[in-house]
């Protein structure tokens, strides 16, 4: 029976891993989403009950759940070294030239774009990844194969039979611009930094230490150069064309250039197209296509000679700043914005600029009617880098914060330990209100996709709610009497509102808006209070033994609880049903056996996924923390457990215990 369930997950594993390859790599999906998750789920059921056939290259293993601690610096076999870099024609003919001095007329190039992202090498042993180091310093590098696992376009297995039995490929990891620009206005919405370019959003996001987020960031990932003792052909684009065959995402970008000329149409090209790619480039790399004269021409200390980066100008105008005017922010937060002269870069109009703070406008010392220099660069968001002073109006004024709220009028207030202003005003200032409101009911909250932004509003300007308690206490004559709303409308709109009640109460809590509280904050504090009145009466030394609970989360948490108004909306909520304590059946593996007790999970489990065991440790009223001290109270440690960490729990004498012995602690 077990060989033939290993013959199933064998067969389901290389049907996904070809739908995998149609969509993330070919850009042919053949099946639907809802069939393919299908799919995975039947596999995951399957090694979860036949574990000993859980391959480390499954495509189960792309979703993450691991957790890295410490990323392992690993010593490239062959130094990753940087290309040299010219911004002008004339220092890529002095290149051309010293090619030609050195080979004679008898060579080409192949050109190719110049990701924005960061450098990988990826090595393979008999078809199969084994590990993934970044560039690091070039002589060495940090292992994140974990994390990497998680890119659907980056093969796990190959495809075919006729590639090298070890060799490394090497490429860049990069962040699209959709998935960059929708976490940036996930990130606004919630009053999070938001990430500065896709650049360092990709390099940020590839050393996390929880490959489950790194596995919804939607990372993808071109190869773009081979390293081998039997590669199949003695030429580096040849080779890039096999590659292409065994799995591996080669952009359709790259191109054959025999001249010079050719290579300058090339830059030419893609100087102005490089705005409709759904990535950034910051550049076209030049390589000499045979290896042979690769070995010939050979290398400075810091770069090959063969190859050279052309880097694109950075894009930026200068335009006049009409005006600055304040945003207030869901949690009161002020943004100051700068109203432009309407002008065009990188293929968009720009008339708005964030200028973040007090501290940026008093860096940059802007004042309106400066002519300013705005760039885009990498960034999706345009920025504000500086002022053309020779052009600024000798009577100009210096810019004076704002000192009230533009929307309620309270005074503002800024704590010593932050670069933001706030309105205190939160259940009174309109923007505030209607925000908390949006919030509430999003998808990742109480999920009332009938009651958006629009109805938000209309309900709020006409006096029917005036916080997210009101909402459960709407009349359907009187929101029908509003624009727009049919009886349709009207009948959906209150279905969702009944539905939202039986939504769980880590996302109720997750929903009412605490600041710092995200999702994955308010489901540790669900599981460890079990209830909204534990979680209410609780101190500041209790909240701080919430794994992740740092001092100014929990001081946000006694804020909302102390203030009185807030006190009234939630006991409100509680009165119209919402859930505001963990249910029955949450609570069913739940108890307090391993209450003040604190446990390090390291390495892989036959009977849990890490995230199962952790939520487990959690449901019992434990502790997760992710290093080993003297505090720690056991380490669980599964197959393949880092050396560091045995060694270390050894030296401080912490128990080192299996899952099994964990699963009779809470029996």
């Amino acid at each position: 029976m077990s060989e033939s369930e290993k013959h199933k997950i064998e067969e389901l594993t290389k049907k996904i891993e070809e739908h995998n390859y149609n969509y993330y790599v070919a850009a042919q999906p053949t099946i639907g989403d809802f069939e393919f998750d299908k799919l995975l789920e039947e596999l995951i059921q399957l090694e979860k009950q036949y574990p000993e056939f859980l391959s480390p290259n499954s495509p189960t293993q792309r979703v993450g759940g691991q957790i890295t601690k410490e990323f392992k610096n690993v010593k490239h076999k062959i130094p990753f070294l940087s290309l040299g870099n010219t911004y002008s024609e004339e220092e890529l003919k002095d290149f051309d030239d010293r090619i030609k001095k050195a080979l004679g007329n008898d060579s080409e190039y192949v050109c190719e774009l110049k990701y924005d992202g960061v450098a990988i090498g990826l090595t393979y042993i008999n078809g199969e990844l084994v590990q993934a180091v970044t560039r690091g310093d070039g002589e060495s590098g940090d292992d994140v194969t974990t994390n990497v696992k998680t890119i659907k376009s980056i093969p796990l297995k190959l495809r075919g039979h006729n590639y090298p039995k070890e060799f490394e490929i090497r490429g860049e990891i990069f962040m699209p611009l959709k998935v960059f620009e929708e976490i940036n206005i996930e990130r606004e919405k919630n009053e999070e930094p938001l990430m500065a370019n896709p650049r360092n959003a990709a390099a940020g996001t590839l050393k996390m230490q929880d490959s489950a987020i790194v596995a919804q960031r939607s990372l993808d990932c071109f190869l773009y150069f081979m390293i081998g003792e039997d590669l199949p052909h003695t030429n580096h684009y040849d080779n890039l064309k096999v590659a292409k065959t065994w799995g591996f995402k080669i952009s359709e970008h790259i191109k054959m250039a025999p001249e010079i000329m050719d290579v300058f149409n090339f830059i030419n090209h893609w100087d102005e197209e490089r705005n409709n790619l759904e990535f950034d480039i910051d550049g076209v790399v030049i390589k000499v296509n045979s290896y042979e004269q690769q070995r010939i021409l050979g290398f400075t200390a810091k770069s090959p000679r063969w190859a050279i980066a052309y880097k694109f100008k950075t894009q930026r105008v200068s335009t006049i700043l009409e005006s600055i005017v304040y945003q207030v922010g869901r949690t009161g937060s002020i943004t100051p914005v700068a109203n432009l002269k309407p002008v065009s870069l990188a293929g968009t109009t720009v008339k708005r600029a964030s200028l973040h703070n007090a501290d940026i406008i008093e860096k940059l010392d802007v004042r309106v009617g400066d002519t300013v220099f705005v760039e885009k660069g990498g960034e999706i968001i345009p920025k504000i880098i500086g002022v053309d002073l020779s052009k600024r109006h000798e009577y100009s004024d210096k810019v004076i914060y704002a000192t009230e709220c533009p929307e309620c009028r309270a005074t503002l207030v800024r704590k010593e330990e932050e670069a933001n202003h706030y309105c205190p005003n939160e259940l009174g200032c309109p923007p505030q209100v209607k925000g908390k409101m949006e919030h509430f009911v999003g998808r990742k909250a109480l999920n009332i996709d009938s009651l958006g932004a629009e109805t938000i509003a209309q309900l709020y300007d006409a006096g029917l709610v005036k916080n997210v308690a009101d909402i459960y206490n709407l009349k359907k004559e009187d929101v029908a009497k509003l624009e727009r709303m049919a009886e349709k409308s009207v009948n959906n709109l209150f279905a969702g509102i009944e539905a939202s009640k039986k939504i769980p109460f880590e996302r109720v809590l997750y929903g009412i808006g605490i600041r710092h509280i995200g999702e994955t904050t308010a489901k540790k504090l669900a599981y460890y209070f079990k209830n909204i009145d534990s979680l209410k009466n609780a101190n500041l030394e209790q909240l701080l033994e919430v794994g992740d609970i740092g001092e100014t989360t929990a001081k946000a948490i006694l804020d909302y609880f102390s203030n009185e108004q807030t006190a009234d909306i939630i006991k409100r909520l509680k009165e119209s049903g919402l859930q505001f304590e963990l249910s029955e059946d949450q609570l069913v593996n739940s108890s307090d056996k391993l209450k003040d007790v604190s446990f390090v999970v390291s390495g892989v489990f036959s009977k849990f996924s890490r995230d199962d065991l952790k939520k487990t440790i959690e449901q019992n009223g434990g502790k997760n923390v992710g290093s080993i001290s003297a505090k720690t109270s056991y380490v669980i440690a599964g197959d393949n457990m880092g050396p560091e960490k045995h060694k270390k729990a050894e030296k401080l004498g912490i128990p080192i215990i299996s899952e099994d012995d964990f699963i009779n602690m809470i029996k």
